[in-house]
């Protein structure tokens, strides 16, 4: 199959694939505003739950920029809100002083447990419906 006839199948695959991310971030921004947080802010929080489970336990920023759809300097302002609403703490890393660490609060613990029903129910609902 040449690139040509490829084309418009590419593009339509392409456009559905937005399509179901944009509905899905609606759906968890829903889910999740009455709680203060949209979906990218949970995507933040649900990362540091998950690296750092024991609570205590850091992550560089760093590592957190490939793996939200985020800008470094969005991904900065983001955390920067985090930290003022008490839900992660920054720091500096001792080895590496250009190097900044960040990790949930038990405030920002509590929150991501509260809220990941609602998130996974807001993926059920736009991914498996």
């Amino acid at each position: 199959m040449g690139a040509n006839a490829a084309g418009p199948r590419l593009e339509e695959q392409w456009r559905d694939i937005l399509s179901v991310h944009a509905r899905t971030m609606c759906e968890i921004d829903r889910a999740l505003h009455p709680h203060g947080l949209g979906a990218s802010d949970f995507e933040v929080l649900d990362i540091l739950a998950s690296e750092a489970p024991e609570g205590g336990e850091h992550c560089r920023v760093q590592n957190l920029v490939g793996r939200v759809h985020l800008s470094q300097s969005a991904l900065s302002r983001l955390i920067g809100r985090l930290e003022k609403e008490g839900l992660v703490e920054r720091s500096v890393c001792a080895e590496d002083r250009r190097g900044v660490w960040v990790s949930l609060t038990a405030k920002g613990r509590a929150l991501h447990a509260d809220v990941l029903p609602l998130q996974r129910a807001a993926l059920a609902r736009t991914l498996n419906g």
